[in-house]
């Protein structure tokens, strides 16, 4: 039996929301392990000065304990 947890990040990208979470999990990978999958929660674009400046994703993560 396995037992799992949950954590929350957060991301920024500067091209999509996409790269925000590939790069949210890459990170998360470096000091978390056995990652198996996420829920992304919210996506958010950043705005600066009326344009589109950065995408910013929210979400679950959760990973299996050893």
């Amino acid at each position: 039996m396995s037992v799992a947890k949950t954590i929350e990040i957060s991301s920024d990208s500067p091209t999509s929301f996409d790269d925000a979470v590939t790069t949210g999990i890459a990170n998360a990978s470096e000091t978390v392990h056995g990652i198996d999958g996420a829920y992304i929660k919210e996506q958010k674009v950043l705005v600066t000065d009326g344009a589109v400046s950065g995408y910013r994703v929210h979400m679950q993560v959760t990973f299996t304990l050893d």
